[in-house]
C-alpha cells in the first residue's frame, strides 16, 4: 500500500475519498463511461485497495460523490501524500478525462482546481496532461 494508516477501515475510507475523486472527474463530462470505470478500479489496486474490497470502495465512493457537492471533501488528505503518491492520483485523473480523446471545458477547469487543491505546481500539471493526452491519442 502507498500509504500507512493505523487500521484497516481508515485505509478503505481513505480510497473511498480517492475514488470519490476519481468518480467525480469521470462524471463532471456527464459521460460516465465503463472504460473510466476500468481506469479507477485499475488505479485503486495500483494503490493498494484490497480485490476483494473493490466493490464496497466504488460502490460507497459513488454515494460520496453524488452527496457532495464540493471536492474538498475529497482532496482533503490527499493533499498531504508525498509528491509521488500525489503524481499518481493525478495521472489517473487525466487518464480519465482522456479516455474519451478530449478534455471539456468542466474536466480542465476541475484539473486547474485540483492542481491548487493538491499544491501541484502548473508545469507539473501539464507535462501530466501532456503524457497523458499522447499516450491516448
Amino acid at each position: 500500500m502507498f500509504f500507512k494508516k493505523d487500521n484497516n477501515k481508515t485505509e478503505v475510507d481513505f480510497l473511498i475519498k480517492i475514488c470519490a475523486l476519481l468518480v467525480h472527474a469521470a462524471k463532471i463530462d456527464e459521460n460516465y463511461t465503463e472504460n473510466e470505470e476500468e481506469i479507477i478500479k485499475k488505479t485503486l489496486l495500483e494503490l493498494g485497495a484490497p480485490q476483494e474490497d473493490l466493490l464496497k470502495i466504488t460502490k460507497n465512493a459513488k454515494i460520496i460523490e453524488e452527496n457532495s457537492n464540493q471536492i474538498l471533501d475529497f482532496t482533503k488528505e490527499v493533499k498531504n501524500l508525498s509528491n509521488k503518491d500525489k503524481i499518481k492520483i493525478v495521472e489517473a485523473l487525466w487518464s480519465i478525462i482522456y479516455s474519451n480523446k478530449d478534455a471539456d471545458i468542466y474536466e480542465t477547469n476541475l484539473m486547474r482546481r485540483l492542481a491548487g487543491l493538491l499544491y501541484i505546481d502548473n508545469k507539473t500539471m501539464g507535462d501530466i496532461k501532456d503524457r497523458i493526452k499522447n499516450q491516448n491519442l
